[in-house]
């Protein structure tokens, strides 16, 4: 027979109000009183009913996790992250998936605000007024989109896409292209903006590409026009597109990194294990989901359902916070790039001497360092000394 609130009551010895409150505004029962009352539920397995404590306290403990595609690999760290962090805040998460759809997303909005206290939305490709709109009827925290005035959790793709054109341009790319993503995303907005500045501090062209799908399928259809427009190098809008691209030009014959170098974003776990291994700017999903989580308990997640609704926030002094966290990108250098046409030729090592005939080796003699170790002691020293220089 299960356990009832009325054996906990009875075990501690205390009226079953106490116990319920103990669970459900824990700050309003004595601490000594909710330690013992905690203690007795622990010994006995007591697990409070959460329908129950719904009617009571106007909280489900429940979370909406909205994303844009489930089949994308960049997602499921996020949802493991996520789904931990609120488990851990005696949270449960419900995830939905959209497929890019900005209209599923509205109708899961709405569906799911009857059933969680807060959603997170991530990567949403709905419009920042109707996010706006629908932050009213549920507590919303967006993922990889700013939004103003609501609280977002935003990954560094500008200086991700920054870093990469300035890798490609380092190796002696001229013409590159940008392989855009889906035209509402504000990924591929920032990643454009950022290549676009990046591209011109290095003294190259950056041709556009798109918008695309998202995945596989959208890089492979577009490796034709990449070989037509004659760049050398490509960042792509995620890993997805950046391996399907490389399958595409594999088809034309045409090779990678030999004849076009490629780098992707989000560092999935398919980028470690294609051949060549692809480069490309690590986004941190998993700190995103952990962060987008205790955001979103922050807000008004933790007060009466009852007080929700167009203004609630502001008359019932609900806390709501604005803010927006930026979470670092990082570029991961593999193999699906190399030199382009103007790289700068190697300087050739230099020739080690020779053993001294008069100075026969033994402990303690100097010995010859490589080929390498020259040449790399010797940058930024003339290679021929000066015509007044003094003989030693």
């Amino acid at each position: 027979m299960p356990v009832t609130i009325r054996d906990v009551a009875r075990a501690s010895g205390v009226h079953i109000s106490t116990v319920s409150r103990t669970f459900s505004a824990p700050h309003l029962v004595n601490p000594d009183t909710r330690v013992r009352v905690l203690a007795c539920a622990e010994d006995l397995g007591y697990r409070p009913n959460r329908a129950a404590r719904a009617l009571i306290t106007g909280r489900t403990h429940n979370i909406g996790l909205i994303i844009a595609d489930i089949a994308n690999p960049f997602f499921p760290p996020l949802i493991k992250a996520a789904e931990s962090q609120a488990r851990h805040r005696d949270y449960h998460v419900f995830v939905a998936d959209t497929n890019e759809d900005p209209a599923a997303e509205e109708e899961l909005v709405h569906a799911l605000a009857k059933q969680v206290d807060g959603v997170l939305l991530c990567s949403p490709r709905m419009s920042n007024s109707l996010i706006e709109q629908l932050s009213r009827e549920v507590a919303l925290v967006v993922v990889n989109r700013q939004v103003t005035g609501l609280p977002c959790v935003l990954m560094d793709v500008g200086r991700g896409a920054r870093s990469a054109i300035e890798h490609l341009v380092g190796l002696g790319h001229r013409h590159i292209a940008l392989l855009g993503g889906p035209r509402s995303s504000w990924t591929n907005r920032e990643m454009r903006r950022a290549a676009g500045t990046a591209a011109r501090a290095g003294g190259a062209e950056l041709t556009v590409l798109g918008p695309n799908a998202p995945t596989e399928t959208g890089g492979a259809a577009v490796a034709e026009q990449v070989r037509r427009s004659g760049v050398s190098a490509v960042l792509a809008y995620n890993d997805l597109m950046a391996i399907g691209l490389i399958e595409g030009l594999d088809a034309l014959g045409v090779r990678v990194p030999g004849e076009v170098s490629v780098v992707g974003v989000d560092d999935i776990t398919l980028s470690r294990l294609t051949r060549p291994k692809l480069t490309t700017v690590a986004t941190p999903a998993g700190a995103a989901g952990r962060t987008a989580v205790d955001m979103l308990l922050q807000q008004d997640i933790e007060s009466p359902r009852g007080a929700r609704g167009p203004g609630a926030g502001t008359a019932l002094g609900v806390r709501r916070t604005t803010a927006q966290v930026m979470l670092q990108t990082d570029l991961v250098i593999r193999d699906s790039t190399g030199p382009g046409p103007h790289a700068r030729p190697a300087r050739p090592p230099a020739a080690p001497k020779g053993p001294d005939p008069h100075c026969p080796a033994g402990p303690g003699a100097p010995t010859t360092a490589s080929g390498d170790a020259v040449a790399s002691s010797s940058q930024g020293v003339s290679a021929h000394a000066p015509r007044n220089a003094p003989h030693h």
